[in-house]
């Protein structure tokens, strides 16, 4: 009788091994979402103080934990059983939970434009695209700002947006068969500035989208180092006027691609401005970008108009002939006006406006650069005459785009490129 209590009490000391960790989150059995929530805590471990807890997946390495913690733990998608564990001195127990981990559910939703934080005036532009939402095929997109209501668009869409100035939540919208999903972007809607620019006689000549003229010339410019080549696309989206070039630069070690158009002829004409809304994408890598105009005046020599917004001096820099008419030297000159095409906001239309004249003696000024209205004085007066043999009277636009780095590419939207002369 004795022998068989002892047995008894000796299975109440076993069975009594003081399980003291508590798990508040996630239960037995839960199904959860990749990375969920684990809160657990503990006193004791197998009847002794507990010094530390921990944790692992399946059979993976515990991470080790105070004796009270929440954590955030990754898993992949399907079953999998949570270790929740506890050690003191020379023991150690654990408590055993199944979970089903659950795919979360992904929508790609892509808004090119605004970014999030942006500083944007009214109306502004948005561009967004999906393919599926919530895991499922998106069926239409939409936006809308605060707790406004939506506006319906397809999966993939360009509108304007209206909004009073100050801070805004813009919801990017997707719907699939009963899903939907969002994205959210905090902008600043400010006050635009009045547009400003250089004064124009209403005499002067305008040649107008000179982007959209057939006859573009591209070539490498062999005064880049590196490889490059470049293309040209009438698209529709982004636009201003409905129709906007896209032009398409790649490159291998810095190289650059120089586009160019003859789009009149006139000897005589003296002061020139030329006038381009630009819009760079995220993703386009460029050092400089150059953006301007030649003229063969009556002597049979070229008026060379150089000028560059450049992220290597982090200036706009202009051309002067270091050489001779007969003998010319092209070199650059860095302004005081500051610019780097790398710091220009991207995904939206920037507005350069230059302005430029020369004498009868083949020297140019350099009057002063316009960005999205923002005059910037250049007010520089150098020699660039050169002897070329080219045609009489042509005038010549040029867009050069120069890569960074050892390759790339970059691609910029051009649209309304005008040059007014007088």
């Amino acid at each position: 009788m004795k022998r068989l209590l002892f047995v008894a009490l000796a299975l109440v000391g076993c069975t009594a091994s003081t399980q003291a960790i508590t798990v508040s989150t996630p239960t037995n059995g839960a199904v959860v979402t990749s990375p969920f929530t684990l809160s657990a805590s503990t006193k004791t471990c197998a009847g002794l103080a507990a010094v530390s807890m921990g944790y692992s997946i399946d059979s993976g390495t515990a991470v080790i934990e105070p004796t009270s913690f929440t954590a955030k733990v990754t898993a992949a998608p399907g079953p999998h059983v949570l270790h929740v564990k506890c050690w003191g001195q020379k023991v150690n127990d654990q408590v055993l939970l199944n979970i089903t981990v659950q795919a979360t559910p992904v929508s790609d939703i892509t808004v090119a434009t605004p970014s999030n934080g942006a500083m944007v005036t009214s109306p502004f532009t948005v561009m967004a695209s999906t393919r599926t939402c919530a895991s499922k095929a998106a069926v239409s997109m939409g936006y809308s700002l605060d707790s406004g209501t939506a506006v319906i668009e397809p999966t993939s869409f360009t509108a304007l947006v209206t909004a009073s100035a100050g801070q805004h939540v813009l919801h990017v919208k997707c719907w699939g068969q009963q899903v939907n999903d969002q994205v959210l972007l905090n902008i600043n809607v400010v006050q635009p500035t009045t547009s400003k620019g250089p004064a124009i006689p209403s005499y002067a000549y305008v040649q107008q989208q000179i982007d959209l003229l057939p006859g573009w010339r591209i070539k490498h410019d062999p005064a880049t180092p590196g490889t490059a080549t470049g293309s040209m696309t009438v698209v529709s989206d982004p636009t201003l006027t409905g129709q906007t070039v896209k032009y398409t630069t790649t490159f291998t070690n810095a190289g650059g691609i120089l586009y160019s158009n003859t789009y009149g002829h006139d000897t005589d004409s003296t002061n020139f401005v030329y006038d381009v809304h630009v819009w760079l994408t995220a993703d386009s890598v460029l050092s400089n970008l150059e953006m301007d105009g030649n003229q063969v005046i009556r002597n049979g020599h070229t008026i060379i108009y150089g000028f560059q917004c450049s992220g290597y001096s982090n200036t706009w820099e202009y051309t002067v002939n270091a050489g001779t008419v007969d003998s010319p030297k092209a070199h650059w000159l860095k302004s005081t006006a500051p610019c780097n095409p790398a710091k220009w906001t991207r995904n939206t239309w920037h507005h350069i406006q230059i302005s430029v004249s020369r004498d009868d003696s083949g020297n140019v000024t350099y009057h002063s650069v316009w960005f999205d209205g923002v005059e910037q004085p250049i007010n520089q007066t150098v020699m660039s005459e050169f002897s070329l043999g080219w045609a009489l009277g042509a005038l010549v636009a040029n867009f050069q785009v120069d890569g960074l780095g050892t390759s790339g590419s970059a691609t910029i939207y051009v649209d309304n490129l005008k040059m007014s002369r007088w």
